[in-house]
């Protein structure tokens, strides 16, 4: 068995497998055996309960080099697969522990294992192989027998949130391509993607990068989005003045600044609708964010102002006035969700991407605080109405809600219950159930999230990075106009080629989104082709290292290994009197726990005390021989 591994890791080494899997294609049914194969040696791996520190530790007494290859040897001819079948693995272990309490900590270490393993997999692939093995797509037969939507590792270690795999450099720098838009995506049939280089589709001149699909670049996408934002929430601004600037008027129309809010608006709810239905179809809804659901209601609040307008303009008298009274106090309540989102323009930072993966995190948290709350509130307000009633006579059933929360946010109003005693005392119990109890939950969870993310920030911040990287992409799309220019997406260019009577071929419509990009999108296209042809890497690395400085620790050549001294002013002296590789034999080995040191030391121990058992009995042997 260990020739047999030592082959197949020889034959990953040398570039993968025997068959590449690029051209074989495996079917679900063959992803799925492998799935299941690796999931039967992570059962034997780890049949009990093991801390998951442990497992992630780079010198881990589980994680060995031996149980590397032989999960290795264990994809055979799919090398390349085995990543996204680990993490798929994983994805099912995590499955049983949440719908099995009683073994969570067991499948909770086989799923952690697994992610490690995918890690450290891809790490000792090829690295002309690492574009291949993260973006790769492939398929899967579900428990219910339908074929699963096609997915990367890439992808499927986004949805699970899989920090350990996501942070690794070798993601990263397929990340970062992506990024940078080094790595294209092309759209085949049946939505099958596949990324290539972009430098080798073109040459590098500012012609040659004058490209409308430029602009589905992440990089790029935020700068638009970012400077689009920028000018909407001026408009909002402006449009929000509206009342003030036209007290003596009926109002009879719209603004001009009302009519770029709301054309603006409409163009974020129909990319937000769009991407909404193209990620359940395509994805998962674990692709959704805290973001997803700001972007909710903010086009939410939008659209109820503008129905709210309309009708206000469509009523006379004082309806008209109630109407749009109603509506700008709707637009009022988007300002504070539409000014949350400036920090997104800044999450490429470090500190405040941490911060905002902790404040989504506190939220999610937060639903255990809510639920007991709500259970408890309608206790509360039930046993409030009753004494209430108890009289014969009633207030507004809303005055017990407002009494609620005032309590609930330290203002409680207990002079509204100074005639009855027993209400008197029911709110003393509300007050003092929600500040001494609920709230301190709250605390208590929002201090465990925050603990969790800061405690983990580099990981956690590539993780959503990631996210953020191929949540922009990863709807397929070939022509990509960003808001607020996909209203004439919609209603001029789409219609072209979904209406039957207006329908062109395939070919023609390609020209036609170029053409209409191209002088839409002409001064931001120009930019880009700018930059891009004038800061080539391959040609301008010079330029790189002047302003940054070359890496020179990056590499361990042997030159540096035992340096010669050429030095007029040190003639006859030596740095390298002791050799390196006699400084180094008394280095410990860290890449290998002590554990497996101590194994090491008592399997050597054991082969000298055979050989000097042998040499007894040869001894002994001869000497009865003599005699």
């Amino acid at each position: 068995m260990s020739g047999f591994i030592a082959v197949a890791n020889r034959e990953a080494e040398e570039g993968n497998s025997i068959i590449s899997i690029q051209s074989i294609n495996p079917g679900p049914d063959t992803l799925t055996k492998l799935i299941r194969r690796l999931r039967s040696l992570t059962l034997v791996l780890l049949p009990v309960e093991v801390d998951p520190e442990s497992i992630n530790d780079p010198t881990s007494r589980v994680i060995t080099p031996q149980v590397i290859s032989s999960y290795r040897a264990a994809a055979g001819d799919f090398q390349e697969a085995l990543p996204y079948c680990l993490l798929r693995a994983k994805a099912e272990f995590m499955w049983d522990a949440n719908h099995n309490p009683a073994d969570y900590g067991e499948n909770l270490g086989r799923a952690i294992a697994c992610e490690v393993l995918a890690r450290r997999i891809v790490h000792l692939s090829d690295p002309n192989k690492i574009k291949d093995i993260m973006s790769t797509r492939y398929k899967h037969r579900q428990v219910d027998g339908d074929e699963s939507e096609m997915s990367s590792a890439l992808e499927v270690a986004i949805d699970q949130h899989c920090t350990i795999f996501l942070s690794s450099s070798e993601a990263q720098d397929v990340v970062n391509a992506l990024w940078t838009g080094d790595l294209i995506q092309i759209n085949n049939k049946h939505h099958d993607i596949e990324y290539i280089t972009y430098a080798e589709t073109r040459e590098q001149s500012f012609f040659a990068h004058f490209d409308p699909s430029r602009l589905s670049v992440p990089r790029y996408q935020n700068i638009f989005r970012v400077t689009v934002w920028f000018f909407f929430l001026f408009a909002y601004s402006q449009a929000v003045r509206e009342p003030l600037e036209k007290v003596e008027g009926a109002h009879l129309s719209l603004d001009e600044w009302e009519v770029v809010l709301y054309v603006m608006g409409l163009s974020f709810v129909i990319e937000d609708v769009f991407k909404f239905f193209t990620l359940l179809r395509f994805v998962t809804w674990r692709a959704f964010s805290f973001w997803n659901i700001i972007a909710f209601i903010t086009d939410g609040l939008l659209f109820s102002a503008f129905i709210l307008r309309v009708i206000g303009l469509e009523s006379t008298g004082d309806q008209a006035t109630f109407y749009r009274l109603k509506s700008f106090q709707v637009l009022s309540f988007v300002s504070p969700v539409i000014w949350m989102k400036l920090v997104t323009v800044f999450d490429g930072y470090k500190y405040i991407g941490t911060m905002q993966i902790c404040v989504a995190r506190m939220l999610k948290e937060s639903g255990i605080f809510f639920a007991l709350l709500s259970v408890l509130a309608i206790g509360f307000a039930q046993g409030l109405y009753a004494l209430d009633a108890a009289d014969g006579s009633t207030d507004p059933p809303i005055m017990v809600v407002h009494l609620l929360v005032q309590a609930l946010l330290q203002a409680p109003a207990y002079d509204y219950f100074s005639a009855s005693p027993a209400g008197l005392l029911l709110y003393y119990f509300w007050s003092a159930v929600t500040a001494i109890v609920l709230l301190n939950v709250l605390i208590s969870l929002f201090s465990s999230a925050y603990s969790d993310v800061v405690d983990d920030a580099e990981a956690q911040y590539l993780a959503f990075f990631a996210a953020k990287t191929v949540g922009m992409i990863r709807a397929p799309d070939s022509y990509v106009y960003p808001a607020p220019f996909n209203i004439i997406e919609a209603f001029l260019i789409a219609p072209l080629e979904l209406l039957p009577v207006l329908h062109l071929s395939e070919k023609n419509y390609a020209k036609l989104n170029r053409y209409v990009m191209s002088v839409i999108f002409v001064v931001p296209l120009t930019l880009i082709a700018l930059f891009e042809s004038a800061t080539d890497r391959r040609r301008h690395t010079w330029m790189d290292n002047w302003f940054r400085g070359n890496d020179e620790g990056a590499e361990d050549m042997p030159a540096h290994r035992d340096p010669t001294v050429n030095d007029s002013h040190a003639r006859g002296l030596e740095i390298s009197k002791v050799p390196f590789e006699e400084l180094v034999k008394t280095f410990p080995n860290t890449s290998a726990s002590s554990e497996a040191g101590i194994m090491k030391e008592l399997s050597e121990v054991k082969e000298q005390l055979a050989i000097l058992t042998k040499k007894l009995d040869a001894v002994q042997k001869s000497g009865n021989g003599h005699t």
